[in-house]
């Protein structure tokens, strides 16, 4: 019975496992904020990217 005690205490101790979810959390955070700045510059990055093309397109036209 004291074994099993024992056994419980040093994995109540053990902050491996903890260690381990804080880093899966903080790349869990990361990744929404990445999603969420490609969703937010979609708009302005196509029209930057459509002027372009129209500016390439008109400017080869005799």
């Amino acid at each position: 019975m004291n074994a099993m005690i024992a056994a419980a205490k040093r994995f109540v101790r053990d902050e491996a496992g903890i260690t381990a979810i804080e880093y899966g959390l903080i790349a869990a955070v990361m990744a929404v904020v990445a999603v969420a700045a490609g969703t937010a510059m979609k708009a302005p990055l196509e029209a930057v990217f459509t002027g372009i093309g129209t500016k390439l397109t008109s400017a080869n036209t005799p």
